[in-house]
Formats: structure tokens, sequence, C-alpha cells
């Protein structure tokens, strides 16, 4: 199967925009066959069946009744309300603008909200935005239903990568937990929540707000890297640019030790990250610049049709 294309850096115009919203319409239509609610369960109201307990249920879904009647650990499905609603925290910060493989992080999160908004936008369900900008503004959607109001949404988010591609102009970035917490108040209607960033704040400082937003919503982390950011190439002296401040630093990429301690230190950065998800009952979907990032989603999404239709109803 070919990689999925996106709009690459400064390739976000309404042709660009149609392409990878005609992609993302086949490839999901293709491989996503059959009806279902949603890219995860709504929190929903209407009772359903129940079935054992597994590691990273929600306990607050615990079937008491007949946990003491089996002895047996069970929770109580729902069925989604029939319209969710689904608010997405997109960070466009700094950071983001960045990418060595196929495409730029920021155009994977254009990526991402297309493939979001289709998968969530239908049976009348809302879908709404909060995004972080370069230079640290929030810009918010509303949360509105149907076809036409996603794709003013994609457009929206379009534009702001435009507007603020190029060379570091100064600016103090809003943090990761700011943008979450955009998403906590004021309270919403329950419904799913989805954050698509790279990350790279500290957990120390998201970790609490993205608990907070775990309460009342079905949450998803899209973690968003760069084959770079896991692992340094041997490719002599690179000067490397901090986005978010502008700070230059040479380095001897050349030196096996160096790349080793490089290697290290990222993947204890993300597992960290993954630690906190997990702790703030979230799922993960984890998309990279040099993968087939629909292939991933597809694969995302089969496995939590999968988990929701694992064990068995009693």
């Amino acid at each position: 199967m070919t990689g999925a294309a996106a709009p690459t850096a400064g390739d976000t115009g309404s042709a660009a925009l149609s392409r990878l919203q005609l992609l993302v319409n086949r490839r999901l239509d293709g491989l996503l066959q059959g009806d279902y609610l949603g890219l995860l369960p709504g929190p929903g109201s209407e009772a359903g069946e129940s079935r054992e307990y597994r590691t990273g249920d929600d306990v607050r879904r615990m079937d008491w009744p007949v946990t003491a009647r089996t002895t047996v650990p069970h929770v109580r499905l729902t069925v989604a309300d029939r319209e969710l609603e689904t608010w997405l925290a997109l960070d466009l910060s700094g950071s983001l603008d960045f990418g060595t493989a196929r495409l730029l992080k920021r155009d994977l999160v254009l990526a991402a909200t297309a493939a979001m908004t289709h998968l969530t936008v239908r049976g009348g369900n809302r879908v709404g935005a909060v995004i972080a900008t370069r230079a640290g503004d929030l810009v918010r959607r509303p949360a509105l239903p149907g076809r036409r109001e996603a794709q003013g949404l994609l457009r929206t988010v379009a534009r702001l990568i435009e507007a603020e591609s190029g060379e570091w102009a100064g600016g103090a970035p809003d943090s990761l937990a700011g943008l979450i917490d955009a998403l906590n108040a004021p309270p919403r209607r329950r419904g799913l929540a989805v954050v698509v960033s790279d990350f790279l704040d500290p957990p120390e400082r998201w970790g609490w707000p993205l608990r907070k937003l775990a309460v009342r919503h079905e949450v998803l982390a899209v973690e968003v890297l760069d084959p770079y950011e896991l692992e340094l190439p041997d490719a002599g002296v690179l000067e490397l640019v901090d986005p978010e401040t502008g700070a230059r630093h040479e380095v001897q990429t050349g030196d096996a030790r160096l790349r080793e301690r490089y290697r290290a230190a990222a993947a204890a950065q993300r597992e960290r990250v993954a630690a906190a998800i997990r702790a703030a009952g979230a799922r993960q979907l984890r998309l990279r610049t040099d993968s087939d990032w629909l292939l991933d989603l597809v694969r995302f999404v089969a496995a939590q049709r999968h988990r929701r239709a694992g064990g068995g109803s009693r």
C-alpha cells in the first residue's frame, strides 16, 4: 500500500485541501467499512450490555450488580449518544514547524484534523476546535454540525499554518497545558476530545489538565513525531535551530556516543509522555512524518473496535 499523501509545507491552498479530503474520504471509507459509532465510543447515556473488566477500563463504568453476582469485575457498556460533540485541541506552536521526511509535523496536524472531522462529523455530530498558534494565541471554532462547517474548520487550520510558516519571528507560544485547559473551561457537553500535539512540553505541565479533561470526556491524544526526534543521523556537524526560541546550536552527529545518548534520552522522553497519557485515562495514537499516517489511523480505529467488541457480555 502506498503512503498517504498530505499537503506539504506551503501547499495548503484550496486545491491541496480538496485533494487531502478526497484522499481521506476514499481511504477511510474503503478501509473502515461497515457502520461504526465515530472514532471512539462517546460517553453515552443509554445503558448497554456488560463485559468483564480489562486493564484500562474506566472504573466509573463498573457494573456493580453483575460484579457482585458473578464475583468477577464487570463494566457497563453504553450506547453513544446520537449526536456526539467532538472538540479538537490543535497545537500549531513553533516546534510543529519541523520535519525531515515526507512532510512537516504541522502538515500532519492538518492531515489528522481532516481525518478526525471525517470520522466524527457524520450523523449530525458537532465538531469544534481550539487552536494554539505559533504566536501564542488561541483561535476558537465553535462546535457546529455538518460537513460544510467541518470543511470551514479545516480551512481555518490551513490558513493559520500558511500564515505562520517560515523562519522564527519571535513570540511566546502558549503552553500545551493552556491549550488543553481551553477545553476544560467553560465546561462542555460530554463527548470526545482529541488533542493533537508533539507533546514536547514536560508532562508535569500538561498531565493534570489532561486528567481533568478525561474526567468528563473520552480523550484521544494524537502524538505527532519526526524520526529525527527519536534518533540523530550520522551527518557530521549540524546546526540545529529551536523553533520555539530561535536559539541555534551546532551538534557533531558523527559522535556515536552522542547519538546513543540522544536516542536513549528521546526514548525516555516518549515513555514519560506515554505514561502521562495512560495515567490520564486517555488513548494514544502516534503519527510519524515518515510513515503512512492514514494506515496508522485505520489500524488504531480497528484496534479500538476490537477492544470494544472483545470480552463478551453477560
